[in-house]
């Protein structure tokens, strides 16, 4: 069993439960008790000896009894006043930001009681509210936006699919036409396909259920094919590629998972480097490890949005003027943790970004 003592929150400076406030209710009950025995006991001068000489001793306790009576009522007001402050006001917030979350919420806040320096367990438990309320938000925020961001993804190759499967059915059409026509048609099937196993594929990684299977092979020529996917998007938009790779560099990993790592990152190279820019990809031998950088000289981004870009469904482009649903660089991170290797990422606002990956080579 763990120690009573560990159970205390460190970050309670104020309990509610302190020693303080048992003497302070100890000094007070002793305050009344005497008040009480000195009433019964008086004496005072002669004149007041002859009065009480004449009362009864049931008169006298009569009194005394009204005087315990009247200082407890005053006990009870002030201690219900006390409660009220220190108990019933913040439960009352409490409550009252519990039931707008229940209603959907997720925007209520609670102000903290006290400074940090007389927190209680109040306090506390406001500062988890907050969080977790903060949490719930941004989940269903995310949520939100994965749903419309995933929707328009998925609306886009069923068009392509929907627009060329009916140019098919032109008697008229040429056999290269129809080639065409089939080859978009299976190139669009490929990009849903590839959406909805993005998807699954995170889901399952984020639940710990993919494990990699590694096995040796030449990480230059990997990084070459997929820098090859991306041919037509290099000259379409006029990019110049600078490559420098050690081709002599073999590792033992997941090569299917580690693909996901490299389209991703040279995916959004390309996507956030403007016609004529630069994208570099080089990998070298450094400290026993392989290390991958892939560099743009496109937007950047300050460091704000560098410390989420890895959070799940987060988009740093909120104008929305890139395609994107925010899964890509979630799922590199997942693949970076289960494979045992490190990525790190350097940007500055409007002059570029620079991912580093770092694999082990045995």
């Amino acid at each position: 069993m763990k120690n009573k003592k560990n159970r205390k929150d460190k970050r309670i400076k104020f309990s509610l439960f302190s020693i303080w406030n048992f003497l302070f209710y100890f000094i007070l009950a002793a305050f009344m008790v005497t008040c009480s025995f000195m009433l019964f006991f008086q004496r005072g001068d002669a004149e007041t000896d002859i009065i009480i000489l004449n009362e009864t001793l049931s008169t006298r306790a009569f009194y005394t009894l009204g005087n315990i009576l009247f200082l407890c009522v005053m006990f009870s007001i002030f201690d219900s006043i006390k409660k009220r402050i220190t108990v019933g006001r913040p439960v009352e917030r409490i409550l009252d930001a519990t039931h707008r979350i229940t209603k959907g919420d997720f925007s209520v806040r609670i102000k903290p009681l006290n400074p940090i320096a007389r927190r209680n367990e109040f306090d506390v438990i406001i500062e988890d509210f907050n969080k977790m309320a903060e949490e719930l938000s941004t989940t269903e925020t995310l949520k939100t936006d994965f749903i419309a961001n995933v929707s328009h993804e998925i609306k886009t190759p069923l068009a392509v699919i929907q627009n060329y499967a009916t140019l098919l059915q032109d008697p008229t059409l040429s056999e290269e036409q129809r080639l065409k026509y089939t080859e978009n048609i299976s190139d669009a099937s490929k990009r849903l396909s590839g959406l909805i196993t993005n998807i699954l594929r995170l889901n399952k990684l984020e639940n710990q259920q993919i494990f990699p299977s590694n096995k040796p092979y030449n990480l230059s020529e990997q990084l070459c094919e997929c820098i090859l996917i991306f041919e037509d998007k290099l000259e379409k938009k006029a990019l110049n590629l600078e490559i420098d790779l050690d081709e002599t560099i073999i590792i033992n990993a997941d090569s299917e998972l580690l693909d996901h790592v490299w389209i991703n990152i040279l995916s959004n190279a390309i996507k956030f480097t403007d016609n004529g820019g630069t994208v570099s990809v080089t990998l070298k031998r450094e400290k026993g490890k392989a290390v991958v950088r892939i560099s743009d000289t496109g937007c950047g981004m300050n460091e704000d949005i560098g410390i989420h870009i890895f959070e799940k469904f987060y988009q740093g482009d909120t104008s929305h003027s890139t395609r994107g649903n925010g899964l890509g660089l979630a799922l590199v991170k997942r693949v970076i943790d289960i494979t045992s290797s490190e990525i790190q990422v350097e940007s500055e606002l409007n002059k570029g970004t620079t991912f580093t990956v770092l694999l082990p080579i045995n």
